[in-house]
């Protein structure tokens, strides 16, 4: 398995229920382990019971365990100001309210949530290097999938930045200095340095993305779910990133043989349509269904992973 794995799905599948008894079972096996939210739901606190925060802390009782929350709102907040602060000092001191206008202009617009989030996802990727595996509990499948397909887009969008960039000094010193005297196109541009380094850092997050992580996506025996987890599939393999597994979830338990009455003839019917649908699941989709969960009467707790975990077949060594 590689060092990232990835659990996205429709919003209400069950992805953090998923994720985090993945994560356990991975430090149950040893591997010291760091399970990441970026749910805006947040349900990683309440399952194992303690508060987290935008930085690993240890899961208690949990040896091996950490966990993260990134709440989107304050992650937008941060990298706006940030962006903010760079701008302000690249350009003259008129045009720095005109900044600030624009910048908090763009808070609310498509695509801010999804670039912030995406620096904060890639961050952790890199800067976590004590842990043997990085566990994603992702937001509901549309956003996930927007995040993904930000290095293509935006290394092609840098490239053209840069050489407008090149150009446009390039023309200045033309103007400036005539052909007199060597021009100095890349000497200390903050701009370009600038350009540079998100260049480098999107061509790394698309190497790790397809490289070094492994995606597998949850779904809930029924038809929209499914419908939804094909078009996932497909939308992920448009950008080169292969769905290793298929994670059914909240599967109906069968009665007991010998249970008669209303209730347990609900459920028989219940449990054939829901295998109609596994079947829909194992023959149109292309990825196998690498598990399959059964309801619990009560929420999944901390306490109550080693049961589910039984039901989680997915392989946690490290590949080497």
């Amino acid at each position: 398995m590689d060092r990232h794995v990835f659990f996205g799905g429709k919003g209400g599948v069950g992805k953090t229920t998923v994720s985090a008894t993945y994560a356990y079972k991975c430090a149950e096996s040893g591997l010291e382990t760091l399970v990441v939210s970026t749910d805006p739901a947040h349900s990683l606190s309440d399952l194992f019971d303690q508060s987290f925060a935008d930085e690993p802390r240890s899961v208690a009782d949990v040896e091996g365990l950490s966990a993260m929350e990134i709440d989107p709102e304050e992650e937008v907040s941060r990298h706006l100001t940030d962006v903010k602060r760079k701008l302000s000092d690249q350009v003259s001191a008129a045009m720095v309210n005109e900044v600030d206008r624009q910048i908090e202009m763009a808070h609310g617009t498509p695509g801010a949530y999804e670039a912030a989030l995406f620096d904060r996802f890639v961050e952790v990727m890199r800067e976590n290097d004590g842990y043997d595996r990085i566990v994603f509990d992702t937001s509901p499948t549309g956003g996930t999938l927007r995040l993904l397909s930000l290095p293509d887009y935006l290394e092609g969008w840098i490239d053209r930045l840069m050489a407008k960039r090149r150009q446009s000094i390039d023309l200045y010193e033309r103007a400036a200095l005539g052909d007199r005297e060597p021009r100095r196109v890349l000497e200390g541009d903050p701009v370009l340095a600038h350009l540079q380094e998100r260049k480098e850092f999107f061509e790394y997050a698309g190497e790790t993305l397809r490289e070094e992580a492994s995606f597998f996506l949850v779904f809930n025996p029924d038809s929209l779910s499914i419908r939804e987890t094909g078009r996932a599939i497909d939308r992920l393999a448009e950008q080169d990133l292969q769905v290793r597994g298929l994670v059914a979830n909240r599967l109906t338990p069968s009665p007991d043989p010998d249970e008669e009455g209303r209730g347990a003839r609900y459920l028989r019917a219940r449990v054939e349509t829901e295998r109609e649908r596994l079947e829909t699941a194992r023959t149109e989709l292309e990825p196998p269904v690498v598990a399959e969960i059964e309801s619990r009467v009560e929420e999944i707790r901390i306490d109550r992973l080693d049961e589910v975990a039984e039901d989680l077949a997915i392989e946690v060594s490290t590949e080497a």
